[in-house]
């Protein structure tokens, strides 16, 4: 009790808010959002992060030190390489609503979607759980068009990983008479639509999930909670 009675109130939410923008300000940044996206998939090298990002190796470095000061990110250190991953789910969740958020109010989101991506076409999941049974009893096949190291890393249960440099030669070992699924990283990863398209023109029936990998763990890690 003496201590709310020397509480000084503004002092105590300056401090306060202050910690909690550290957050806000580290994710701040076109190229750290989309960091944490790619590290949501797997743990990523400085060198091949930077790579992916087109970014140099020192750029991406001031990046990451600016998440892992916020506690966003940990790292890893083997040898001379450092290796990063996300520090918690909740990171991915974070990240999750923003983009939710910025598609729900800002129409320029949609509208650069299309122009970049034209009109879409995408399978809309609303019951993951149905659809893995359909994956599981053989109805479906479902594709994960990502990197083979993110798909080591981790895939949706009873997803095959299909490279996208080989699927041209992959596709005599996939039938006709049934429906592909294909997803990669989420909403705004290419890899999946460039797939469905290549698919469709050899005369598959072929769609894109728009959930992608931490989708799933996030909806997996929330109903078992």
């Amino acid at each position: 009790m003496d201590n709310l009675r020397n509480l000084n109130h503004r002092r105590f939410k300056d401090e306060l808010y202050a910690e909690f923008a550290r957050i806000g300000q580290a994710l701040a940044s076109a190229k750290r959002l989309e960091m944490v996206d790619l590290l949501a998939q797997r743990e990523w090298p400085v060198e091949e992060l930077a790579r992916e990002m087109e970014l140099t190796i020192a750029n991406a470095s001031q990046h990451l030190q600016v998440l892992l000061r916020a506690r966003l990110v940990e790292v890893r250190r083997q040898g001379t390489r450092a290796y990063y991953r996300l520090a918690a789910g909740d990171v991915y969740r974070l990240w999750q609503t923003m983009r939710e958020l910025g598609e729900t109010r800002l129409a320029e989101v949609p509208a650069a979607v299309k122009r970049h991506l034209g009109d879409r076409h995408e399978l809309q999941v609303l019951n993951v759980t149905e659809l893995l049974r359909r994956v599981k009893a053989g109805d479906i096949i479902l594709l994960d068009a990502r990197p083979e190291e993110e798909y080591r890393a981790g895939h949706l249960p009873g997803a095959r990983p299909i490279l996208l440099a080989e699927l041209t030669r992959a596709l005599k070992t996939l039938p006709k008479n049934r429906e592909l699924i294909v997803y990669c990283r989420g909403p705004y990863c290419v890899f999946s639509d460039e797939a469905v398209a290549l698919l469709r023109r050899k005369g598959f029936r072929a769609q894109r999930l728009r959930l992608g990998f931490p989708d799933w763990q996030a909806l997996h890690h929330s109903a078992t909670r």
